[in-house]
């Protein structure tokens, strides 16, 4: 009995090293490849985040910045792909249904944009960043009010890039 638990015990501790070297490696990546997207080498970056992933399938800030670097080369359904990995592993991430609201904005898909930025402001209810986003989701609506709104509740929270929205859209 004894002698099982000694192994068992052995092979965990073995598990969980080559667990932590995985993480390590994975971050490792994940760091060269925002340096190449720094570099403007975006597929270098892309491949360096799949090598990451290969690492740690559980690396969400990869999946996440993989998904944004496809989006900056036209890539919008890989885009939209690696924010939904993310979803499926985590229901509650505020960033990938930030990041997805934003690649559904792109492809002028409004209502599912809309969608992504009210379950962010549902989970985190103090996000200027949805409320920007939302606005700009409401005004392409034609919710020019709508749009002020948001933007003012943005600048209420602080968010000075919000003064110049609500300046340039002549809002009140």
């Amino acid at each position: 009995m004894k002698f099982r638990f000694v192994v068992l015990l052995f092979f965990s501790v073995m598990v969980y090293s080559g667990m932590a070297q995985d993480k390590a490696k994975s971050n490792e990546l994940y760091n060269r490849a925002m340096t190449q997207f720094r570099l403007s080498h975006p597929q270098e970056a892309i491949k360096l985040l799949d090598q990451a992933l290969s690492c740690d399938s559980l690396n969400y800030n990869a999946y996440i910045k993989r998904g944004f670097v496809k989006g900056s080369v036209g890539n919008y359904e890989g885009e939209l792909s690696d924010y939904n990995t993310v979803l499926n592993f985590d229901s509650a991430h505020v960033q990938a249904y930030l990041s997805r609201g934003s690649a559904y904005s792109k492809l002028k898909k409004y209502d599912l944009a809309m969608n992504d930025f009210n379950k962010v402001l549902m989970f985190d209810a103090g996000n200027y960043e949805a409320y920007n986003n939302r606005g700009f989701v409401k005004k392409a609506q034609g919710d020019f009010e709508g749009a002020c709104k948001d933007w003012n509740y943005s600048k209420k929270m602080g968010n000075q890039e919000a003064i110049i929205i609500l300046k340039n859209n002549h809002c009140k």
